[in-house]
């Protein structure tokens, strides 16, 4: 069934969230609600040490002594056996510290901007041109062919349109398996996502042994990666960052539309990253964070013991600090936690950052606009829309 919205009678904002985060997880988004409302800290049998308040997510992401991604419950389990022992997200201590170290100079300011100017310039022209003349176009789809497009430029492939569409498919397959209270997969899933992984990355390998810097595994090289260690990260990348585009984006222009700020948005003048910023503290791309306890220590009090599972909350967190403000500043304790915190700040931060920029560019570019439809998606990891249909608004 379809659900419709008009500018004239627009459900708020706090509306189409909810309803976005319970078509996703039904069950483990109103769980974690409850459990948030128990304290800042909750153990949960079967679950974990369950952490709601920002200052101690922070605390606990950053002490990477106590609280690892190495140890049982944590995201260890979930990603090396589909991407190998030597990612960023599985790893800790001097190893983790100096692969990290290597990859600091991968995603600079000039080389994303430029990487985004590449390869999205024929997905976001298409968008802004099909606006123009009228037509309904569902950002969704927009927002898969974007991710599609960077997928092709992080493995090495051509960048050919026809491809971007298949290429986000097969890593959306990868993501599907993964579930927010689950901390692995099961034997047929692991086989199924290293075989998705290693058709996407097989163009990684090529591009990784002709080196250069034309492509991310070249540069990857000429950091001093090994094959093993490129094709890893290359599969990081594409696993950590595809979905989150594709929820995000339309659930920015979302809550642009139900807040009256879409037209302010579009002005030259205006600066979107305070919106962006507000809107990523609304939608949280990562909701939780799994660490396991690696020694005996207190979060907020309450003890915790070596292979306890801590899981923080952070879509709680995050949520905590009232509704959508765009003209409030994010406190210290919050800033930017739902990319991480620590030696685990996502690196992809400033990649993901300039592809959401250019599509809102693009979609505002086209003149006044207002989503006319959307439908959330259900039981999938990201919560986000199935569909968001945005049309340029009439002169009456």
């Amino acid at each position: 069934m379809t659900t419709t919205t008009t500018t004239a009678a627009p459900a708020t904002w706090e509306h189409w969230e909810h309803r976005v985060q319970t078509a996703a997880h039904p069950v483990a988004y109103r769980l974690l609600r409850a459990i948030a409302a128990r304290g800042p800290v909750v153990r949960v049998p079967r679950v974990g040490v369950v952490v709601s308040d920002a200052a101690l997510a922070r605390e606990v992401l950053c002490d990477t002594g106590h609280f690892t991604k190495t140890g049982p419950g944590s995201p260890s389990d979930l990603w090396t056996p589909v991407l190998g022992p030597s990612v960023l997200l599985n790893m800790e201590g001097p190893d983790h510290a100096a692969l990290r170290r290597r990859l600091s100079g991968l995603f600079t300011p000039g080389y994303v901007t430029a990487l985004c100017a590449r390869v999205l310039a024929q997905p976001l022209d298409a968008l802004t041109r099909r606006l123009r003349a009228g037509e309904q176009v569902d950002l969704v789809r927009v927002a898969q062919i974007c991710a599609g497009a960077a997928i092709c430029a992080i493995v090495g492939m051509p960048a050919e349109p026809g491809r971007f569409g298949g290429a986000h498919a097969e890593a959306s397959e990868v993501t599907k398996s993964v579930r927010l209270w689950r901390s692995g997969m099961t034997g047929r899933q692991v086989t199924r996502a290293r075989e998705m992984l290693g058709r996407l990355t097989a163009s990684a390998v090529t591009a990784y042994r002709q080196g250069g810097d034309e492509t991310l595994p070249g540069r990857l090289r000429e950091l001093g990666l090994t094959e093993q260690e490129a094709r890893g990260a290359v599969g990081a990348f594409l696993l950590t960052g595809t979905e989150t585009l594709v929820s995000f984006i339309p659930r920015l222009i979302a809550l642009c539309h139900d807040t009256g700020r879409l037209d302010r948005l579009a002005d030259p003048a205006a600066d979107p990253d305070p919106v962006i910023e507000e809107a990523l503290r609304i939608t949280v791309p990562s909701p939780v964070m799994l660490r396991s306890v690696a020694r005996a220590a207190r979060i907020g009090g309450v003890p915790v013991a070596p292979g306890d599972r801590v899981v923080v909350a952070t879509l709680l967190c995050a949520q905590a600090y009232g509704p959508f403000d765009p003209e409030r500043p994010h406190p210290p304790e919050l800033r930017r936690l739902w990319f991480g915190a620590g030696p685990h700040f996502c690196l992809g931060m400033p990649l993901a950052m300039a592809q959401i920029r250019a599509v809102l560019a693009a979609a505002l570019a086209a003149g006044p606009v207002a989503v006319t439809g959307r439908r959330p998606a259900r039981h999938v990891l990201i919560p986000g829309y199935a569909r968001l249909n945005l049309e340029l608004r009439s002169a009456s």
